[in-house]
């Protein structure tokens, strides 16, 4: 496979350097991030019983990891307020 050389704007260059994953080229984030598939297109069968579902996972998923912040806080004897 040969490889061509492209002119980037510096902030599409930074861009797409903050989205490089570590060990990851440049080829290989750009192919990534323009893959042919986002995630809408995924929606389509995605029911609002399945948000909903979600939804409660990630708030249940929230409350844990505030209340892991406030017992580390508190054994550190921090101020928790």
């Amino acid at each position: 496979m040969g490889t061509k050389s492209v002119r980037l704007d510096e902030d599409v260059y930074e861009r797409i350097k903050a989205h490089k994953r570590e060990g990851e080229t440049f080829s290989e984030a750009i192919d990534r991030l323009t893959s042919e598939y986002s995630l809408l297109d995924f929606a389509g069968g995605y029911s609002a019983d399945d948000a909903d579902h979600h939804r409660a996972l990630l708030d249940q998923a929230d409350e844990q990891a505030t209340a892991d912040r406030q017992g580390r806080l508190e054994r550190l004897g921090l101020d928790t307020e």
